[in-house]
Parts: C-alpha cells; structure tokens; sequence
C-alpha cells in the first residue's frame, strides 16, 4: 500500500468518467489537507487527512509526503496530443521564425513536416525509440502519465509502419502510457505532389487495413486545413477509418476555416484539435455531436501568433474543452503540460481550475479513458501527480518551472524527488 499524507490539496476532479463541460469545467473537486491511500493500481481512498481510515493491523505501508512541504495533488496529465516519435530538431526553422519566415513560408521552401519525414525515414525502428525514450521521461517528470502519440513523419506504408511499431516498443520501455494514433494524412509526401489522388488511395487501401489488421493504432487522424488535406478527403478517410475499427481525431481550423470541425462534428469524431479559426456554428456542431475540442495554446505561442482559439466561447457554449502540447519538432518544442495552463490561463482566459480539467479528465475522456484516469476517486487507477506548491492556482501562476516532485503511475513512484532530497 502506498499513503499520501499531509497533502495541503487534492484536486480530486471527482464527478465520474463523463466530461466536464460549463461550468462544471471549474470545479475540480478540492480537498484541503487530505491524504490519498493506494492499494495495487488503484486508488482505494481520498478524502480528508483526518478521516483516514486505520489501517488492519500487520498492514505495510509506504508513505509520501511530510508535515510543512505543502503539495498539491492532482490527476497524472493527460496530453492527449503529441508526436513524439521523430529524428533530429528543427530548431534552424525556429531561428528563421523569429527573422520574421512564416510556419507555410517554411514549409513552402522544404521545411516544415517533410523536413521531419526525410529524418525519420533516415533513422531506423531502433533509433527512433532511443530518441523518444528521453522525452518519455521527461513527460513523467513534468507530471504527465498518459499520451496520445501520432504517427505522421513517415508518409509512406514501410514508414509509418515503423513510427507506430516504435510506439508499440515504448510502451514496454517506459512507465509512460500511450495511445496510438495514425497520421498518414499528415502531409502529401514530396513524390506524391503531382498525385495526391493516388496518396489518398494508399492511406485508404493499404496503410488504413494494414494497421488496423496489425493493432497499431487506436484512432485515425487527419490534418484537414488550408494547404494540406481537403473536407473531401478527410471524409473519404476517416471513413475508411472508421469502418475498420478506428477511433476518430481531427486536426482542424489550425491555419484557416477549412471546415474540418464540422467534419469531425459530421462524423462523430472523439476530438477535433487546434480550433484557432473556428465559428459560431462550428462551435454549435461540436456541441450537438458531444466532440472535444482540444486546444493546444502552446502551437500559437511558439509559432508567435496573436490568434488563439475561443477557449471562452467553447466553454460558454457547453462543449468539453481539453488541453494538450502538440509537442512536436516543428511547431511546438515543449512537453511540459504545467506551462500550458500557463498559456492557456494567460492567453485564452481559461481559470487555473478549467485548465487543470482541461489537462485532466477531459483530455482522458478525448481518448476514452475516463472510466479509468483523469481523477483522483476511489477505484480509478492510480495515476497521481504532487506538484511543490500549496495552491492550486499557483501552478500557472508560477509559470516556467517544473512544480512536479513524485509522479506515480499505476500505484508506484515513477519519479520521486521528495526521496531524493
């Protein structure tokens, strides 16, 4: 067993495995000075430390925490929105953003996401695991249990076969857990430019079959926004998606109104992600299909934009809001899903307790994992993070420092600084 004692609050974000939407998005369930008992995996009970239950006598117990130190606990983070799985940097196209080069200027000239595909199409299974397997762990250390990891630098059937079957490896190499998702249709790769039809085709009757046939991937993505892959197209592919068994994502409204929220509204999709140019009645639709709009603030800021996505509008309006980092080489270099509050407190006016479900049980129900993570209640896994501060609104306000000092994922201590120190 394992007891977290002398803990100034929980944020429990109780409520069951349904998403926060409204209002509810502002209660995140606190308990001040509590403790949290883990039996095995899960969470056997939270609440006040001074009804902690007594213990059967002959009981081992292993505690964390101690009288003075002030913690914070919360939920591990969800980031329900990465692509982790790459080979190199890009850090020259961020040297040329900041002389003033555009995100579609650097893509325009040879950068951008065909940059990372000559990469990883350069780098082998191996190699891209061992690349990744250090972000891995600096996920944990900034308090993040669980990811959805995409494909998308491959753009081949041989290559993104190999970003997905590295993403199978890490899961039995790292305490980080992942959900697979596959972006062929991240980009038209540079030797299909002159036949995107015949790429569309591909995705649909080979990569699609083969992945889903293999178990590789739990959802489908598709990038439907100005520049890469049409409404029509990502309809044609989702679909396909959709009959073989995948779950459903969209990459939407990032660089302009393509129509790609609609389209995840259409169809049913889990999330639709990025949402800087959306509308009213793009708001409406995500309403009325039940789909997560995940935000991903951290894009914007790096890539130096004004525009942020309506985070206000969409609560107001009742769809669920979750957050991720987009962490990416390209567009968005940061794992750290405390400085995302940051951003998206600062930026889109969130409050500290709506980021917090944002990163929580919102982005763990985008991935359909609710019934089990993004809250601290008793019989969930026992995916809890203790952050070095007193207050939960401290942990934005706070902004630019790594606050986690114990990760534990299911019931066990992946990272612990409190031993250490």
């Amino acid at each position: 067993m394992l007891l977290l004692k002398n803990i100034a609050q929980v944020a429990t974000l109780r409520g069951g495995p349904v998403p926060r939407c409204g209002p509810a998005m502002a209660d995140i369930g606190i308990v001040e000075n509590g403790a949290i008992l883990i039996r095995g995996q899960h969470i056997q009970w939270v609440g006040r430390a001074r009804d902690l239950p007594v213990l059967k006598p002959g009981e081992e117990c292993q505690t964390i925490g101690g009288a003075g130190l002030g913690l914070l606990a919360l939920p591990g983070f969800v980031d329900s929105h990465t692509h982790p799985i790459f080979a190199g940097t890009r850090a020259q196209e961020y040297e040329l953003r900041c002389l003033g080069k555009t995100y579609q200027e650097i893509a325009a000239s040879g950068g951008g996401i065909q940059a990372s595909v000559r990469q990883v199409r350069a780098a082998s299974q191996a190699q891209l695991v061992q690349a990744a397997e250090r972000f891995f762990y600096r996920f944990l250390e900034h308090g993040t249990t669980t990811i959805e990891a995409k494909s998308g630098y491959g753009l081949s059937l041989q290559d993104e076969l190999k970003i997905l079957e590295a993403i199978a490896e890490l899961k039995h190499r790292s305490r980080l857990e992942t959900v697979p998702t596959f972006l062929g249709a991240h980009a038209i790769p540079e030797e299909r430019k002159n036949s995107r039809e015949e790429y569309v085709r591909q995705i649909i009757e080979e990569m699609i079959p083969r992945i889903s046939k293999d178990g590789l991937a739990s959802y489908c993505d598709v990038f439907c926004d100005d520049g890469y892959f049409t409404v029509e197209e990502g309809r044609e592919i989702l679909t396909a998606a959709k009959r073989a068994g995948l779950g459903l994502r969209v990459h939407a409204e990032e660089l302009g109104h393509s129509g790609g929220a609609r389209l995840a509204a259409e169809l049913g999709a889990r999330s639709a992600d990025h949402l800087e140019w959306i509308d009213d009645q793009d708001i409406e639709a995500l309403k009325r299909a039940g789909t997560v709009a995940t935000l991903l603030p951290g894009t914007a800021f790096n890539l130096g934009l004004r525009h942020y996505p309506p985070a206000r509008k969409l609560i107001a309006a009742g769809v669920p809001v979750a957050l991720g980092t987009d962490f990416n080489p390209g567009s968005c270099f940061t794992l750290n899903m405390q400085l995302i509050l940051s951003i998206a407190c600062s930026q889109m006016g969130m409050t500290p307790a709506e980021a917090i479900t944002a990163a929580t049980i919102n982005g763990a129900y985008s991935l359909g994992l609710s019934d089990r993570l993004g809250s601290i209640e008793e019989g969930k896994q026992a995916d809890i993070v203790l952050m070095d501060v007193g207050d939960y609104r401290e942990l934005p306000y706070f902004f630019g420092v790594n606050h986690c000092v114990v990760t534990i994922k299911r019931g066990i201590p992946a990272i612990n600084k409190l031993e250490e120190a």
